[in-house]
């Protein structure tokens, strides 16, 4: 988000802290743009600070800099928790500060293949509605597609973009050691799993999730789904609660296109 939002002059980038001075230098060379500092206590005042540390360390950071920043004008801040609410920032909020939470649904494991992917992902806000105002411009003006998003809600939302994406490398790697048990080549595994994924895909974007949806489960064939299952629970138990529990919402949705009606 700094390499995109110095590309399109959205913010001026001040001080950069890291959790290691080596992390920290990286930042600033890919954003090509602010100032490396090893501690807090060297950050200059800003208008807008973003937080983007672990969801355990958000409060803790927003108590460390609330007393940096006493004494200063009131700021702008955000963190970027997908399941945590502004709540989090309740320290800055009682400076003065206007606090919001701003969540990007983009998975992705190499800044530089975020920035290529970034236009049009998806962003949700939440918070006050001055630092909500200040961050969809900032967000939009780097192509992200705003939304509003209750804090009541946030916890869901976060856990459906784990089902969306988090949980098919979980899946890819059980399909792979399944495989691999059965006596499959190795070099056959990588190549099948990836070819049957970019089919699914392909599938699911043209028709649908559930109309994309295949299997013995979608077809009705539960004496399979149960041999199945059960064969997959002598192999590894969670891998078989996983399979039985998929399979039956495999049948729902089959039935009415939908887990929820």
């Amino acid at each position: 988000m700094g390499h995109l939002w110095c590309a399109q002059s959205a913010f001026f980038i001040q001080d950069v802290l890291n959790t290691s001075a080596a992390s920290t230098d990286q930042a600033v060379q890919f954003m090509r743009a602010g100032r490396p500092v090893q501690r807090l206590h060297d950050m200059q005042p800003a208008d807008v600070w973003m937080i983007a540390v672990p969801d355990g360390q958000i409060a803790y950071t927003a108590e460390l800099l609330a007393q940096h920043l006493k004494g200063f004008k009131p700021a702008t801040i955000f963190h970027c928790s997908g399941a945590l609410s502004s709540a989090a920032l309740q320290p800055l909020r009682e400076l003065g500060c206007q606090v919001a939470s701003a969540h990007c649904i983009l998975s992705f494991s190499a800044p530089a293949t975020a920035v290529a992917q970034f236009a049009g992902t998806p962003c949700a806000l939440e918070g006050d509605v001055v630092a909500k105002q200040t961050f969809q411009s900032a967000f939009e003006k780097i192509g992200a597609s705003c939304f509003d998003l209750d804090a009541k809600d946030k916890v869901l939302y976060h856990a459906a973009a784990v089902f969306a994406t988090n949980f098919l490398p979980v899946l890819q790697v059980v399909a792979a050691d399944l495989w691999q048990s059965t006596g499959m080549p190795k070099e056959l595994i990588l190549p099948l799993n990836a070819s049957l994924l970019q089919k699914a895909v392909q599938n699911i974007a043209a028709q649908g999730a559930a109309k994309a949806l295949t299997g013995p489960a979608a077809r009705g064939d539960t004496e399979l789904v149960a041999i199945q299952g059960a064969a997959v629970s002598v192999w590894h138990a969670d891998a078989g609660a996983a399979y039985a529990a998929l399979s039956q919402l495999a049948s729902q949705i089959a039935k009415k296109g939908s887990i929820r009606k």
